[in-house]
């Protein structure tokens, strides 16, 4: 079976182009695309840290990440500036790289497992349900027994439920099949959100409904410290699974009979593959809301880069996603500042065209090479 697997990426997806069809596209070098995105992710941090209203020169934010890094000395006078880049805005870059990482991986897995080219993260309803345990916190003020953890273990709860139950309607004897779990995720991903919405307008406070729609539109202004190591963790977790099987996603991606010609079995692994999609989503989903497209648009803008092979792709999506969703981050604080954008309109803002123009490229098709 090992042997067959490593030739995977030898036999031609469903879709590729033929002979007599569109040249396929030139590949970028992997070492080269590796090597600019992890050049690319310690700057763009510095640049999250950097980028703000408080009016901090480019050696100062030096210095206090430096400071912050090594447990350095601050003088008296430095601590409010010093809190600034430290404990606010370093933590919301180093989170915005988290969840882009989790957000693109998860990605890639999902559109494999349902083989869609139009999945994202969201499609199985986890996120919907991730939000009406949040809008809970925010609008009625729930779990208050939890403290500052309230709001990230009520979404983290209700996304756990809601795969919970999208699991048991989309299971049949034959085990989970695409179709009914993009059809069930579907469905309970309107039916969640038409309960948000009626908290949202049953809310009697326009600051928790306003708090509400910031968070299921996607917001880092929240970030701390805490709320990077659970995930972190969450995401190390998955992408190393994700990691592991990238060979047999590669098997799955061409169908469950050609997965099970190849030994994979693919009703064990789309279960596998569902529980660390839903894990992976509620703990990105509860620190920081609903950010939408990063786990549609980078896997296939991936794809487009280094081809079909989910080895490739899971080397290359999770950092470019990481650098997206930082730049988007400042981009979100920087466009109406004071005022703060949120992450989500952004990310459609420069999701879409990008889509759309990666679809008018006749030479890309989904899974192809």
């Amino acid at each position: 079976m090992a042997t067959s697997l490593e030739r995977i990426t030898a036999v031609p997806s469903r879709g590729a182009p033929t002979a007599s069809g569109p040249a396929p596209p030139k590949r970028v070098s992997l070492p080269l695309i590796l090597t600019c995105l992890c050049a690319a992710l310690p700057v763009s941090l510095a640049f999250g840290a950097g980028t703000g209203a408080s009016g901090l020169s480019w050696g100062e934010v030096a210095h206090y990440l430096w400071a912050g890094l090594t447990g350095g000395p601050v003088a008296a006078d430095e601590v409010p500036a010093y809190t600034i880049v430290w404990e606010l805005r370093f933590p919301r870059a180093v989170l915005a790289a988290v969840v882009g990482a989790g957000l693109s991986a998860i990605g890639v897995a999902v559109q494999a497992m349902v083989r869609n080219a139009l999945a994202d993260p969201f499609v199985l309803g986890i996120s919907s349900g991730a939000a009406v345990g949040a809008n809970a916190v925010l609008i009625f003020g729930a779990f208050g027994a939890f403290g500052i953890w309230a709001l990230s273990s009520a979404a983290f709860l209700s996304a756990l439920l809601s795969m919970v139950l999208v699991y048991a309607i989309a299971r049949t004897d034959r085990g989970l099949t695409p179709l009914r779990l993009v059809l069930t995720g579907t469905a309970m991903y309107y039916g969640f959100s038409a309960v948000t919405t009626f908290m949202v307008f049953a809310a009697e406070r326009g600051e928790a409904a306003r708090s509400a729609m910031m968070w299921l539109l996607g917001s880092l202004g929240g970030a701390t410290w805490a709320s990077v190591p659970i995930a972190a963790a969450a995401v190390s977790a998955g992408l190393a699974h994700l990691v592991w099987s990238a060979r047999r996603l590669n098997a799955l991606a061409m169908g469950d009979e050609t997965a099970a010609a190849l030994g994979v079995d693919a009703g064990r692994l789309r279960k596998e593959l569902f529980l660390v999609s839903a894990a992976v989503t509620g703990a990105v989903v509860a620190v920081s809301g609903a950010i939408g497209f990063v786990g549609l648009m980078v896997p296939h803008a991936a794809r487009m880069l280094v081809g079909a092979d989910h080895r490739r792709l899971l080397a290359v999506a999770p950092l470019a996603g990481a650098v997206l969703l930082i730049w988007v981050d400042i981009l979100s604080r920087v466009v109406l500042a004071p005022a703060e954008l949120p992450v989500g309109v952004l990310t459609a803002v420069i999701g879409v065209p990008c889509f759309v123009l990666l679809m008018r490229r006749r030479s890309y098709t989904f899974g192809g090479v």
